[in-house]
C-alpha cells in the first residue's frame, strides 16, 4: 500500500439489505422502510441508512484493500446525497498517507453514484495493518 494507490468497487443495495440492517441496528425509521411514508418526504422514496451505505468501506478494507489483518482506527463520513436501493454506486478509496513504521494508512473514502458521478458520501479512514502496511 502506497500513497496515491486507488481502489474502486461498484456495488448496490437491495431493500432486503436495508430491512436486515434495520433489524440488526434497531433503526426502523420509516424513511428507510415505508414507501408511503417516504413518498411524503423530500426524498420521495425510501433511502438507505447512511451507515449501511458507508458499511461498504468495512467490506473493502477488511477483505479487499488492503484486506486480511486490517483494523479500523477511525472513519469520518459526510453524507452529501441520499442513497437508494437498486442504484449502482462506486466506492473509491484513495491512499492519502502511509506510515510504514507504524503500519498505518490514512485513506480518503468516497461513494459516488455510478451513472452520474455525483458524490453521496465523502470521508476518511485511518487503518492499521501489520501484515500488509510497511512490510
Amino acid at each position: 500500500m502506497e500513497t496515491g494507490d486507488i481502489f474502486e468497487l461498484e456495488f448496490m443495495y437491495s431493500q432486503d439489505d436495508v430491512n436486515a440492517f434495520a433489524d440488526i441496528t434497531g433503526d426502523k425509521n420509516p424513511v428507510h422502510l415505508d414507501e408511503a411514508y417516504a413518498a411524503e418526504t423530500v426524498y420521495k422514496r425510501p433511502i438507505i441508512h447512511g451507515f449501511l451505505g458507508g458499511a461498504v468501506f468495512s467490506k473493502i478494507l477488511g477483505n479487499l484493500f488492503p484486506g486480511e489483518g486490517t483494523v479500523y482506527l477511525q472513519q469520518s463520513m459526510n453524507f452529501k446525497r441520499p442513497m437508494y436501493t437498486g442504484v449502482a454506486y462506486l466506492a473509491i478509496l484513495t491512499v492519502v498517507e502511509v506510515d510504514k513504521e507504524k503500519h498505518k494508512a490514512r485513506i480518503e473514502t468516497k461513494i459516488i453514484e455510478a451513472a452520474s458521478g455525483k458524490p453521496n458520501l465523502i470521508g476518511e479512514a485511518t487503518i492499521l495493518n501489520k501484515i500488509k502496511i510497511g512490510v
